[in-house]
């Protein structure tokens, strides 16, 4: 009984309505064949020869003797088979097999990435020997993304201009295969933190985001905003009306540049940490700070901690299409129909 009621959960019909259609044939003989195609009274005696004359009342007369006006009626058997069979192939049956559950956290990130000149300083340590920021950088984000399964991510480039690299997207291989691919000064050698974040702002706007999923932007840097048309702090304000949340990392040699008289700022590879701070409590973040590869991976990790969430457990169940067997046995039933008539029509010569 058990494998019985397995069999019955693994088989479906995809279109089970396709079963309206059966009666089709019925309906149509007698409403639309009959009414529409009925041959004309012929009125005028036709012209014909008498031998062809003598041949063709014999064939009616033989054709009257094997066929009653019932049977006339009657659908072929062979007709009403194939018919069926038509019907089952439109049905879609498929045979599922076991389920594969897959997990899914709902949550959108996004990994925003300074490639400006100052990335490609190699004051960092991978694997006991000394490599530039964006080097050590790579080899961090790589696991990162890797444990972060499940969710929508997506990859902003910023140096003098910031551009989206990948939009969100659960192909997690993707985003580590462009983030492998990126080069220091490719987006410029100064750095635009306020357009890198107006440009999350504006992706998440064209998805129409509506805070369905929380929203959450990763953003390393290691310098001061000295480019761009977007003031950091303004387009945090902005990304706190949204519900964006941002992690700020500020990477590397960690000074604070100064204001200058005017409200000028200096122009300067060194890190803005006020700004970073202030964005991030703008917008409901954290803000870290990392002078070593090993305090970036554990940067990295809090974040993973932070923006982990419950996962909703969902079913993917691979399918076997078998519309094709009855589809091939109409074929052949149609086959046997039309070898029928004209074992028929032979009959009569």
């Amino acid at each position: 009984m058990s494998t019985l009621a397995h069999w019955l959960q693994s088989f479906e019909f995809l279109w089970p309505w396709m079963l309206a259609l059966l009666p089709l044939p019925w309906l149509i003989k007698p409403w639309l064949i009959k009414p529409w195609l009925k041959p004309s009274v012929e009125r005028q005696l036709a012209l014909m020869a008498p031998i062809l004359r003598q041949r063709l009342i014999a064939i009616q007369n033989r054709s009257s003797l094997q066929l009653t006006p019932k049977l006339r009626e009657r659908l072929p058997l062979l007709f009403v088979l194939m018919w069926l069979m038509l019907i089952l192939a439109a049905m879609r049956p498929v045979w599922f097999l076991t389920p594969t559950p897959f997990e899914s956290s709902g949550r959108d990130m996004i990994l925003s990435v300074d490639l400006s000149g100052s990335m490609e300083k190699p004051d960092m340590i991978v694997n006991g020997r000394p490599v530039d920021r964006l080097s050590a950088l790579k080899s961090v984000v790589d696991d990162f993304i890797e444990q972060r399964q499940g969710d929508r991510m997506g990859l902003i480039v910023f140096g003098t201009q910031a551009f989206l690299v990948s939009p969100l997207t659960y192909d997690l291989t993707s985003i580590q295969q462009l983030l492998a691919e990126t080069q220091i000064g490719m987006a410029g050698n100064n750095t635009a933190i306020g357009d890198s974040i107006a440009l999350t702002i504006k992706h998440l706007q064209q998805l129409n985001q509506a805070q369905k999923n929380k929203a959450v932007l990763v953003l390393l840097t290691d310098g001061s905003n000295n480019a761009g048309a977007i003031e950091p702090l303004d387009a945090a304000k902005k990304a706190a009306e949204m519900q964006l949340v941002i992690h700020t990392i500020a990477f590397g040699s960690v000074q604070a540049t100064r204001g200058l008289p005017g409200g000028q700022q200096l122009s300067s590879n060194e890190i803005d940490l006020e700004t970073l701070q202030q964005i991030a409590e703008i917008t409901g973040g954290e803000a870290f700070v990392a002078a070593q590869t090993d305090q970036l991976l554990g940067i990295y990790q809090r974040i993973n901690e932070l923006e982990a969430t419950d996962f909703t457990l969902n079913q993917y169940r691979a399918r076997s299409e078998l519309y094709t067997w009855p589809l091939a046995l109409a074929l052949f039933f149609s086959m046997l129909l039309s070898w029928q008539r004209i074992q028929q029509g032979k009959r009569y010569d």
